[in-house]
């Protein structure tokens, strides 16, 4: 046989089996629904450095989330030893004052896993007490003080993250698999429960649902202003755009696909990546953490790699893929101030965690 023909007949196995590589991916792509759809580059990718914020105190274990609004600047610490909050002057990041103290009274807190600014106040969510609590500043506005708390129904379960919809409604996800959101009265009722968790694993979807939720486990945020409800996934690479105003549901999944797991004694045990870890919904923008770290390399760093994502992406409020940048720290949490072109962050990883970037 000549070259040539041995060249030949490996241009055709190459086209073959290039042929059914295509065949493939379009198959597995129309598995999903319509309102799905999928991405893999950004059109820009710039690299941003942050400036370490020096803080007159060592409060903080584990700064989870970081808000702003106006001259106040609040963090929130999963692990704290006495309180989950603390106030801080902003832009100086003086200390103020704690709150949500640690305990198991009526008036302390079990767990703090998110916090939401509301007008003069501050709602906290506990999912170890099932409760949300308002907490309004003080006169002097250097405080923060415990006013009223709202037990969650019974059928909502365990919550662990929160947004607020209107004066009289939440928005809190469903882990009990058999939708994606609870929307809840202002009296911790449940009103209804919308969407499906986005997956094309109907096996999971019909006998695991429980654990299938546990893997899609997602953040989310809310901007009264447009109207759009962002969700990230902290497993794998789902981001899903929810615009209330006009029921529009988009998904979009990146190169690492769906939240993987195996399922063991009930539970969802994560096998593929740590995703996502926050989002922001601007008014312009959504703007999300990323992590794509695989448990297999955080198996066998055993504890040497750096905790958080190094990469913040940015997504149209349609969920199209704007803009990649990549960090020179490791965050968490992030607060986006588009007026300035400021991104303030949480690192856990130092002993000064508070980080300014600027986008501009």
């Amino acid at each position: 046989m000549s070259l040539e023909d041995t060249a030949l007949r490996n241009d055709i196995k190459y086209l073959f089996f290039f042929f059914l590589f295509l065949i493939s991916c379009s198959k597995k792509h129309k598995e999903y629904a319509d309102n799905v759809f999928f991405y893999s580059e950004f059109p820009q990718e710039k690299e941003l450095k942050g400036e370490v914020i020096e803080l007159d105190t060592a409060l903080l274990r584990y700064p989870f989330r970081i808000r702003i609004k106006g001259d106040k600047a609040i963090v929130m610490d999963l692990h704290g030893l006495d309180h989950y909050g603390h106030l801080f002057q902003y832009p100086s990041f003086q200390y103020l004052s704690s709150f949500g103290k640690r305990g198991d009274s009526p008036t302390e807190m079990l767990s703090m896993e998110n916090f939401r600014l509301q007008d003069r106040g501050v709602w906290t969510l506990d999912a170890n007490k099932s409760e949300l609590t308002r907490l309004d500043f003080s006169s002097s506005g250097d405080s923060l003080l415990r006013d009223e708390a709202v037990t969650l129904d019974e059928d909502i379960l365990r919550p662990l993250d929160f947004a607020i919809y209107n004066d009289t409604m939440f928005i809190i996800p469903d882990y009990s698999g058999e939708n994606r959101l609870c929307r809840v009265n202002c009296n911790g009722k449940l009103i209804d429960k919308i969407g499906i968790i986005p997956t094309i694993d109907e096996k999971a979807l019909k006998n695991a649902c429980p654990a299938l939720a546990q893997a899609w486990r997602s953040f989310l945020d809310y901007n009264p202003n447009n109207g759009i409800l962002a969700t990230v996934t902290q497993l794998g690479e789902v981001v899903e755009v929810y615009n209330l105003k006009d029921s529009i549901h988009v998904v979009r999944i990146g190169e690492h696909g769906e939240p993987e797991f195996k399922i063991s004694d009930g539970y969802g045990i994560p096998t593929g990546i740590m995703g996502f870890s926050d989002v922001q919904v601007t008014d312009s923008a959504i703007y999300t953490v990323f992590h794509g770290t695989s448990f297999k390399e955080i198996a066998r760093q055993s504890g040497r790699l750096p905790d958080g994502g190094k990469y913040i992406y940015v997504f149209s409020l349609k969920g199209e893929p704007l803009c990649k940048y990549v960090l020179d720290h490791y965050v968490y949490g992030i607060w986006v101030d588009e007026a300035t072109k400021t991104i303030m962050a949480t690192d856990v990883n130092n002993d000064q965690p508070i980080l300014k970037f600027n986008f501009g």
